[in-house]
Order: structure tokens, then C-alpha cells, then sequence
């Protein structure tokens, strides 16, 4: 029987962004199915550079081109920008499964959960993507993702701290922003898809808050200053305006956590 490392780390490594999909789905399914085992052996490896197309194009975030939301190309620009962070989520979410061992099971079952969602999301987005007629890989993108995964391989208190309650945190801020935006210009397709992202993004951010907390506890230590403690480390301590306070609470942030990431404290 494969154990469950070894098929996530196969996904992770796969370049070609349908057959990561097809082939995190079906891990997720064998696993839930008992398919699969938690036992290994073998430490993770070093992933520098997980498995990807050669487009989009990786450049510096600086020099990606600001497109305006009033044309076509610059709607699709955005799209194609979300869908490059799911694409990274995917991978984001079988990392914590490959990368930190001896865990609880339900551990697993939560992040092989989480890259199931998020390579739905993905499929979703690219379809959206070719009906507007242009495909993932379209236009450049950024590495800015996977750089924090690589900063928080060592720690997975450190990983559930950063990645989902900084990162896919920042999701829930902004993307009601965007459905705003495909709202006002009568993009229904756009907003349903963006609608369905950020109900189920909250459950990921709810998933890590609530690791988070696990680990804290574990290692007895206080959970709203190591969160503060390691946003100042990582983080610079702060997030811009907005923050949607409602979407963040439901997602396991407490009130001195907002304060906090507002300024206030």
C-alpha cells in the first residue's frame, strides 16, 4: 500500500496543471477510501521548486503589468492572476500533508481536503479563463507563494501560523472586493465562481487557525502572542485595509488578532 507522503509528493511534483488536478483528486479519494497509509520511513525532501508548466512565466511581483479592469485582457489578467494563487494552493495543501509527519490523522484529512478544494477552485477558474478565450499560463505570474513555503518548511506551528492565516487570510479580505467589481460590469459567471472560492477559503483559514492552536497547546504556548510574535518575524506584524472582520472571525481570529493586524494595538 502507498502511504500517503509519497503520493503527495508525486502530485506536488507534477508539471502538468491538469493532471495535478485529476491526480490530487484521486490521492484525496484513495485516502478517504483508506487506500492509503499514514506510515514512512523516509524524511521529506527539499522542494525548491514544485512540479509546474513552463507558463505562466515567473517574474518579480514588481514587474508584473498593472491592466486595467475595464478591458477585456485586463479582467482576464486578473482571473489568471487568482488562478495562479490555486494552482499554488494545491501544491500549499499537499505540502503540509507531505512535508510534516507523525501527526494526527485528522491532520491529513484536513489538508487533503483543503487541496481537494483547491483543485476544484483551480478547474474552475480556467474554465472561466477559456470561455473568455485565454488559458492559465496566458500571462506572467509571481513565486511569491511557494517562497513562504520554503520559509516555513522547518516548523509546522510556523507553516499553520503563515500560510493559511496570513496568506489564503488575505483572500478573505480582498475577494469581496473583486466580486464587486465583476458584479458592476453584470459578469455573473466570474462572480459565482469567486463566490463559491471564498465560502470554502474560509474553511481553509479555519482549518489552519484551528492546527494552529493545536500545536500552541502542545507546546504550551500562549496562541494570540506566538501568532503576534511570528506576523512580526515573517510578516511585518501589519496587513493593509480591508480586513473583513466577519470572514476572519468565522475563521478562527480573535478580536485582539484583528486589533492587532488593524493597527490598534
Amino acid at each position: 500500500m502507498e502511504n500517503l507522503f509519497a503520493a503527495a509528493y508525486r502530485c506536488i511534483m507534477l508539471c502538468d496543471p491538469g493532471e495535478k488536478v485529476d491526480q490530487t483528486r484521486l490521492v484525496v479519494q484513495r485516502w478517504r477510501e483508506g487506500r492509503l497509509t499514514a506510515e514512512s520511513d523516509e524524511p521529506p525532501k527539499s522542494i525548491e521548486i514544485p512540479g509546474k508548466p513552463e507558463k505562466p512565466v515567473l517574474v518579480n511581483p514588481r514587474v508584473l503589468p498593472r491592466r486595467s479592469f475595464h478591458t477585456p485582457e485586463g479582467r482576464a489578467a486578473l482571473l489568471h492572476a487568482i488562478t495562479h494563487i490555486e494552482f499554488n494552493a494545491i501544491n500549499l495543501a499537499l505540502d503540509a500533508v507531505y512535508r510534516f509527519r507523525d501527526l494526527p490523522l485528522e491532520y491529513y484529512s484536513d489538508w487533503f481536503k483543503v487541496a481537494d478544494e483547491e483543485a476544484q477552485h483551480f478547474t474552475l477558474l480556467r474554465d472561466r479563463l477559456r470561455l473568455l478565450g485565454y488559458d492559465y499560463g496566458d500571462f506572467d505570474a509571481h513565486n511569491g507563494l511557494w517562497d513562504m513555503a520554503l520559509r516555513t518548511a522547518h516548523d509546522v506551528l510556523i507553516r499553520m501560523a503563515l500560510v493559511p492565516r496570513v496568506m489564503e487570510a488575505r483572500g478573505l479580505d480582498v475577494t469581496p472586493g473583486m466580486i464587486q467589481r465583476f458584479q458592476s460590469i453584470n459578469d455573473d459567471l466570474s462572480v459565482d465562481v469567486l463566490n463559491v472560492i471564498l465560502k470554502e477559503e474560509v474553511g481553509h483559514v479555519e482549518i489552519g487557525s484551528r492546527w494552529f492552536h493545536y500545536f500552541c497547546d502542545q507546546r504550551d504556548l500562549p496562541r494570540e502572542k506566538t501568532y503576534l510574535d511570528l506576523m512580526q518575524q515573517y510578516a511585518q506584524g501589519r496587513v493593509k485595509p480591508p480586513i473583513d472582520r466577519e470572514a476572519r472571525i468565522a475563521a478562527g481570529f480573535t478580536e485582539q488578532e484583528l486589533q492587532y493586524l488593524e493597527g490598534l494595538l
